[in-house]
């Protein structure tokens, strides 16, 4: 076995595991980043496409915002739209000029790929069979197979930054380990169409046969999404059954559609809320999806990612600095104000947007009342707004 010496040990390099490395770089502050997929799978993998105010303000901070600020589509507004009428969500002006940014989620992680390896510095991919010891001790240690030949990595800290079907959240003791879930009845069926936008801002729409969300990935590729059952088949939704359900739920009364054209990607992904309230368990942290999952309709993931290990760097740097433990201390309670938030917003307009099939007619009518009173009232367009963009960091 190959034994090896590092600050920070991170397991994963999607956004939250790059972008930490990344950081602690920065900061004079060594890190090795493994992760068990490809490159290829990594930088391939559709996720995210909306960045808050504050995870761009960081990314250009950081210094990998460039290709960001040249292909990413700002947006200052949103839209909803119910009983075929569009409402105009004016982000900006609501929040003090704020804005947020359609740029995908493996277009960030390809960005900061770039800055580790042009940095020369440990990022693995293909690792396989990784374990976490130790991390009650001191010393903690990262343990892998890589490339054939077992590694031991001697950690300071370290960072599971493996999302939610990975290994280190796992690692906690189930007596520490307290968590909360909510698995929703539906999922969203997601396509991606070589065409381009039909709209310059994101619709999100309600509609008695289910939810509906007009997005974008590029001027040239339109993303959509349909409301469908956790437990339906792709087979169930050729081409032409997609148009109709569009066509129907994106309709309006001035005759507005999305633009039709090859259809290159399908996927169902089902929707759960999902907080692990053990963050930290000695020196093991857990960030992004390791720690926590929200529904689509909120654009919270990739965000929450980013708030946690802005938190995480800060504390880690105060650390090595000063020897000031205080941060790192405090990091779960830190990050679960702000996680909770973004999980109340996007339940909230998961439960605001979708069809409940088992709702009674009151409960419907309750639902577009609320809808209704969000999309036309100032105080109630701030209160999407301020959430949609981002609440600002506290420190």
């Amino acid at each position: 076995m190959r034994t090896l010496k590092t600050q920070v040990g991170i397991v994963g390099a999607g956004p939250a595991g790059l972008l930490l490395a990344h950081l602690l770089r920065l900061e004079g502050i060594d890190a090795v980043v493994l992760e068990a997929k490809s490159r290829q799978y990594v930088e391939e993998r559709i996720r995210a496409g909306v960045l808050e105010q504050g995870t761009i303000d960081l990314l250009n901070e950081a210094g990998v915002g460039q290709r960001m600020m040249a292909q990413g589509l700002p947006h200052t507004g949103i839209e909803l739209l119910f009983d075929r009428q569009r409402h105009r969500i004016d982000l900006s002006e609501l929040t003090g000029g704020r804005q947020i940014m359609v740029y995908g989620q493996h277009e960030v992680v390809k960005d900061l790929i770039h800055a580790r390896l042009a940095a020369s510095a440990p990022l693995l991919f293909g690792v396989e069979d990784v374990r976490v010891a130790d991390f009650g001790s001191s010393a903690p240690k990262l343990l892998a197979r890589h490339e054939g030949e077992e590694f031991e990595w001697t950690c300071d800290f370290i960072a599971g930054c493996d999302g939610f079907h990975g290994v280190c959240r796992d690692a906690l003791p189930d007596s520490a380990r307290t968590v909360f879930e909510r698995v929703y009845p539906f999922a969203w069926l997601g396509i991606l169409v070589k065409a381009p936008p039909a709209s310059d801002e994101l619709i999100y729409a309600s509609h008695e046969n289910g939810f509906a969300l007009f997005s974008m990935r590029s001027p040239e590729i339109t993303r959509l999404y349909l409301q469908c059952s956790p437990d339906d088949d792709l087979a169930n939704w050729p081409n032409e059954r997609i148009w109709s359900e569009l066509d129907s739920r994106l309709a309006t009364d001035d005759g507005w559609q999305p633009n039709v054209g090859e259809i290159i990607q399908k996927g169902i992904t089902p929707m759960r809320s999902f907080v692990c309230e053990t963050m930290q368990s000695g020196r093991l942290f857990l960030a992004g999806d390791a720690a926590h999952i929200v529904p689509p309709t909120g654009a919270k993931g990739m965000n929450l990612a980013v708030s946690d290990i802005r938190y995480l760097s800060r504390a880690l740097t105060s650390y090595y600095r000063t020897g000031d433990e205080t941060g790192l201390l405090h990091y779960s309670t830190t990050c679960l104000k702000r996680i909770w938030r973004a999980e109340h917003f996007s339940w909230w307009m998961t439960s605001m947007l979708h069809r409940f099939f088992d709702h009674s007619p009151f409960e419907q009518r309750i639902q577009r009342a609320e809808l209704n009173y969000f999309s036309t009232s100032r105080a109630g367009r701030t209160a999407i707004a301020e959430n949609y963009v981002g609440l600002p960091w506290t420190d």
